[in-house]
Parts: structure tokens; sequence; C-alpha cells
């Protein structure tokens, strides 16, 4: 039995996990030209700023995938047993930290700016020989963005529920919530054009927050992926229903009387462990291992499953 045995996700499933990762090069380009539109058009502008923190955010998800996916798929060695396969969580941690760093700082410095009543002047630029108010450039390069970035959501959000790849979900939802951004900016240089100097300082809080929520959802899942909880559906809605219908599967074997399994997430497979009470001793060894190739086969995302014969199993506390 190969017990450094590498993963390669089914082909069907590697040629979803290809298409990801031309679509995050593709969202990395995108947001490379957004921060640098925005940053020409900036002006002091309370709400554009939020908004091109927000871009520089939409760049670390992407690249978090990429860095762990050179790496999620070598094979264990003796430094690393149990493989490589927890650097999509670690990748996950670190986007959910940066999303919540970065929001936090952006809600602090809005609060800041509306409680000293600062004001934040748009002026006039020219351009081709005609003066121009700066707000209808803002907005131009706004709605210019926020079009494509809905796009890429839906394109990934799809792939991310097959891949059951929480970094590419996170990546999506970012994708997806871009338009509120936007739009929230866009009310903002609207505001201060029709004299409301505090619809600017507003509208970077609604950013703000919306990056807050982001990050504390996304670290909360993070951190429980680390700390090995049940799995999760990708969008962390509901425990995810393999482990419970491969133990119903396990417990329809004929020489199995009892069974109990506990399943944890590395990236995107699940490993763990099986305890079986066999109800027959004969070619035990055999059949335990022949199980533990069927459950490996039942589902792709089984990577690594310790299977073990006990005399019998207690219930846990919550489960009794």
């Amino acid at each position: 039995m190969n017990v450094y045995d590498r993963y390669e996700l089914p082909p069907d499933k590697a040629d979803l996990h290809r298409r990801a990762v031309r679509l995050e090069w593709w969202t990395i380009v995108f947001f490379v030209c957004a921060v640098a539109l925005l940053a020409v058009t900036l002006g002091q502008s309370q709400a554009m700023k939020a908004a091109w923190i927000e871009d520089m955010l939409g760049l670390v998800p992407p690249i978090a995938f990429l860095i762990a996916d050179r790496y999620r798929n070598r094979a264990p060695d003796r430094r690393l047993p149990y493989g490589y396969h927890r650097t999509v969580n670690v990748a996950f941690l670190a986007g959910s930290i940066a999303l919540l760093g970065l929001g936090a700082y952006v809600v602090y410095d809005s609060l800041v700016r509306l409680l000293s009543g600062e004001r934040a002047p748009i002026g006039l630029v020219e351009l081709l020989g005609v003066q121009l108010w700066l707000g209808w450039l803002m907005i131009a390069v706004l709605v210019a963005t926020m079009v494509p970035a809905i796009l890429l959501g839906r394109a990934k959000i799809k792939i991310a529920r097959e891949l059951h790849d929480k970094v590419l979900y996170a990546d999506a939802e970012m994708n997806r919530a871009d338009w509120l951004t936007a739009g929230a900016a866009v009310a903002g240089v609207l505001g201060i054009g029709l004299g409301l100097w505090w619809a600017d300082a507003v509208a970077a809080l609604v950013i703000g927050a919306d990056i807050v929520r982001d990050g504390v959802r996304t670290t909360r899942a993070a951190v429980a992926n680390l700390m090995d909880s049940r799995p999760q559906v990708v969008d962390g809605t509901a425990e995810h229903p393999l482990p419970a219908r491969l133990l119903a599967a396990v417990l329809d074997q004929d020489w199995v009387a009892d069974a109990w399994l506990r399943v944890r997430e590395e990236g995107h497979v699940f490993v763990g462990e099986l305890l079986v009470v066999p109800s027959r001793d004969d070619g035990l060894v055999e059949r335990l291992e022949a199980l533990g190739v069927w459950a490996r086969d039942f589902d792709w995302r089984i990577h690594d499953l310790v299977v073990a014969p006990v005399s019998h199993i207690d219930p846990a506390p919550a489960d009794r």
C-alpha cells in the first residue's frame, strides 16, 4: 500500500481548475488596470479612496489562489507527511485577514473625516482642450470597472462550488459585490457635486463596512477550517453532505456492524478516520484495505482515510 500517494484532481475537475487559474490571471490583469485608472482619477474623494483600496484588496484572493496552486499538490515528504493541501487554507486565512484589516482602516479613516467635517473638493480638469468636472471622470471609471468584476464573479462561483474551493468562492463573492463599492462611490461623488459634503464620507463608510463584513465572514470560516471543524459547503451555510453519505454507505456493507467517521477539510479534499466494528473476522485485513480504496473511490474529495477495526463504538457526548 502506497502511504505517500500524490493526489491529483480527476480529469473533469482538473479542467475546471485550469479554467479557474485562467480566470484568476484575468482577474489580476483587470484589477491592476482598475487600480491604475482609479489612481489617476482619485482626487480627494474619500469614497474614491475607499473604492481604490477595495480594488487593491481585490488582488489578494487571486494571488493567494495562484500561490496555493503551486504548492497544494506537492507530494508528502518527511517534513510534511500530510502533504501540502492546507496551503489553500493558509491562503484563505491570509486573504481574509488582509480584507478585515484594511476594511477596518477604511471605516476608521472615514469616521474621522466625517466627524471632523472634512470636505473633499472635486475640481476641474482639462481634457482635449475642454474643461471638465473631475467627478464625471470618476463616475465613468467606476461604472467601467463594475461590469467586468460582476462577470468574473459569476464565472468563478460555479467553478468554486464544483471544486470545493473556498479561496475561489471568497474571490467570486468579492467580485460580485464590487458593484456595491462602485455604486456607493458614485453616490458619494454625486453627493459632493450636489453640495452634500457628508455624502462622500458616508459612501466610504458603506464601502468600508462591506469590506469588514466580508473580512469577518471569511476569517471566521478560515479559522474554523484550520481548527478542523466539520466540513462545510463553500458558502459556509451548511454542513457538507458528503461525510453523512459516506458513513451511510459504509454501514450498508454486509460485514460492517457499526461505524464511526470523522473527517476534516484540507484545501479541496477531506481527510480523516473511519472506525469499523466488523461482524466477522475472516479476511479482515484485506476487507479493511479494500474498504479504504472503496471509500476513496466513493467521491473525489475523499483523499486520505485511515480505516481501523474496533470492538465497539461508544457514542460521542454530542450524539447521546
